[in-house]
């Protein structure tokens, strides 16, 4: 039975460019991401009602905060890929790990790096761990929806091959409609994820340091689990153990992760006014 597609869009991943010099939406992206979160966390912890009285944590120590963890995700996303996508390839090429010009993250690398800027920024100034956690991630989504936009925009990261209606021949994909999976991922871990947290805090999450923690992990990793049911595999690592992939295996110490976060916050007492 043949196969109908839509065309892909026309998009020049260079956004902008100045002689030699060219910047991708790719990386307006992450800048855009963390910008829309630095200002969404400034919101949060501006309204006391959400914690029950003054935000734990300084709005001037999350401005501080952000380079830290702008940091922790473009170093915890390139060694993540390195070390769970590539290892072979890069230890036979050590030079290729700096050339992040093209292409390679990992989100699991780059949440393990957010986790690290979070650690140990808390240890130096001195405040809440969880509650500068839950603000991380409850900004995170946004710069997860812009990524997944932009690897479409990229044409890569791509889904299998499909005779969906709104199946795509990617550029670089073959001849073969495939499914559009990094919209779907756009869906499921930028707007779905940002939604159900926001609602969440709205009830009160952050009264209890280490919930929206929880809940972001749990979510994202069941997210991508879904999205990896129609998202093609990296080339060099194909299916794993059973038809599963990296993605799935990386998520699911995430959400055992996040089932413990939650069984702490829900035992600890919520946050009081004034405290």
């Amino acid at each position: 039975m043949p196969m109908l597609a839509l065309p892909f869009p026309a998009f020049d991943p260079i956004a902008v460019s100045f002689g030699p010099f060219a910047i991708r939406w790719y990386a307006l992206a992450y800048i855009a991401g963390i910008v829309g979160g630095w200002f969404y966390a400034g919101a949060l912890l501006r309204r006391d009602r959400l914690w029950g009285g003054p935000a734990p944590i300084p709005t001037a120590a999350f401005d501080d905060f952000v380079l830290w963890v702008t940091l922790g995700i473009i170093l915890g996303g390139r060694l993540g890929y390195v070390l769970f996508y590539n290892p072979a390839y890069f230890l036979q090429n050590p030079v290729a790990i700096v050339e992040m010009w093209k292409g390679g993250m990992s989100f699991h690398g780059g949440f393990l790096g957010c986790v690290t800027a979070v650690l140990l920024f808390s240890w130096k100034r001195g405040i809440s761990v969880l509650s500068l956690g839950d603000v991380t991630c409850a900004v995170g989504p946004i710069g997860l929806f812009l990524g997944r936009l932009a690897n479409f925009i990229n044409g890569e990261l791509w889904g299998r091959v499909t005779d969906v209606p709104w199946a795509i021949v990617f550029p670089h994909g073959g001849p073969l409609p495939r499914h559009p999976s990094q919209l779907y991922e756009a869906t499921l871990e930028g707007i779905v994820l940002f939604i159900a947290l926001a609602l969440m805090i709205r009830a009160g999450a952050l009264k209890r340091p280490g919930l929206v923690i929880g809940a972001f992990a749990i979510i994202y990793g069941l997210a991508r689990i879904t999205g990896e049911l129609f998202r093609e595999p990296d080339p060099q690592l194909g299916f794993l153990w059973g038809g599963l992939t990296m993605g799935m295996l990386l998520s699911v110490p995430m959400i055992a992760a996040g089932l413990g976060f939650i069984m702490m916050a829900c035992k600890r007492p919520a946050l009081a006014q004034g405290s």
